[in-house]
C-alpha cells in the first residue's frame, strides 16, 4: 500500500492534483498539512519536480518546523532543499540576496514589535506629540495598514494631507519620520520584510522572472486572506508556472 492510499478521497484529489492552481478550503484538524506534504512527496517521487524548484510556506514558526519535520519523515535528506519555511523567512532569504536594489545593505537588521514600539515612542517625543492621544501601538497599526497597501511613507503622508484628516496628517509625520530612523539603521521591521519582497519582485524583472522559473510549485499551508501583502507576494512568485 502506497503512502496516498491512507488519504480519503477529498485529500487524494488535491494530492494528486499537480498543473495550475488549486485551493484547498477545510476545517481545522482535517489534515490540510498532511495534503500539502503528501503533494510534495507526490511531485518529487512520481512527477520527477526537484525539491529545490518547490516552496512550501506557512505563516508561524511553530508551523513551519511542523511541516519540515514531516516533509523530512516522507522524504528524508532531500526535503531540505525545498523552500520550507514562514512568510517572513522566505522574504529575508530573498532580501538578503537583492535588498541592495532597494537602497538597503545586505547586512540589514530586523524589528521586533518591542523595538519598533521603541523607535514610535522616540519618534512621539522628538515630533511633540502626546502619546495618551497618540498611543504609540495604535500608530504602529495605522503603519502596518498601510504597509499592506503597499504606501511608503511620502505617499501615505500626501494622501492623508489630501483627505483633510488632522489625526491621520499627525501619524502620517510619525510614519516618515519612523522609515527614516529605520532607514539611518539599516533596519527593517516585520511588515518591511514582506512589503520589501513584492518591491522587489515587481519592481525588477530579473529578480521576479529568477524566483518565477524556480519555484514550479508554490504551496501555502495557511494563508491570511485579509492579507493583502502576503496575496501580492504568493500570487507573483507562482506567477510563472501557475502551479
Amino acid at each position: 500500500m502506497s503512502i496516498y492510499d491512507t488519504l480519503n478521497p477529498k485529500q487524494k484529489e488535491a494530492v494528486l492534483h499537480t498543473d495550475g492552481p488549486l485551493l484547498i478550503l477545510a476545517g481545522a484538524g482535517s489534515g490540510k498539512t498532511r495534503v500539502l506534504t503528501h503533494r510534495i512527496a507526490y511531485l518529487i517521487d512520481e512527477c520527477g519536480v526537484n525539491p529545490w524548484n518547490i516552496m512550501a510556506i506557512t505563516f508561524t514558526n511553530k508551523a513551519a518546523g511542523e511541516l519540515k519535520d514531516r516533509l523530512a519523515a516522507l522524504l528524508g535528506p532531500g526535503a531540505e532543499d525545498i523552500w520550507a519555511s514562514t512568510f517572513h523567512s522566505a522574504c529575508v532569504r530573498i532580501l538578503r540576496r537583492d535588498i541592495e536594489r532597494l537602497g538597503f545593505a545586505s547586512s540589514f537588521t530586523i524589528y521586533d514589535t518591542d523595538d519598533s514600539l521603541r523607535v514610535i515612542k522616540d519618534c512621539l517625543k522628538d515630533l511633540q506629540m502626546d502619546e495618551k492621544q497618540f498611543a504609540p501601538r495604535s500608530v504602529l497599526g495605522y503603519i502596518s495598514r498601510a504597509k499592506d497597501q503597499m504606501l511608503l511613507a511620502q505617499d501615505y503622508q500626501r494622501q492623508c494631507e489630501k483627505s483633510g484628516d488632522y489625526r491621520l496628517a499627525k501619524i502620517a509625520k510619525v510614519y516618515v519620520e519612523y522609515q527614516r530612523r529605520l532607514w539611518e539603521a539599516n533596519a527593517l521591521d516585520f511588515d518591511d520584510i514582506i512589503l520589501h519582497t513584492v518591491r522587489l519582485l515587481k519592481g525588477f524583472d530579473e529578480v521576479r522572472e529568477f524566483y518565477q522559473k524556480k519555484f514550479r510549485y508554490v504551496l501555502i499551508d495557511e494563508y491570511q486572506d485579509t492579507n493583502n501583502l502576503q496575496y501580492l507576494l504568493a500570487s507573483t512568485l507562482a506567477g510563472g508556472y501557475e502551479n
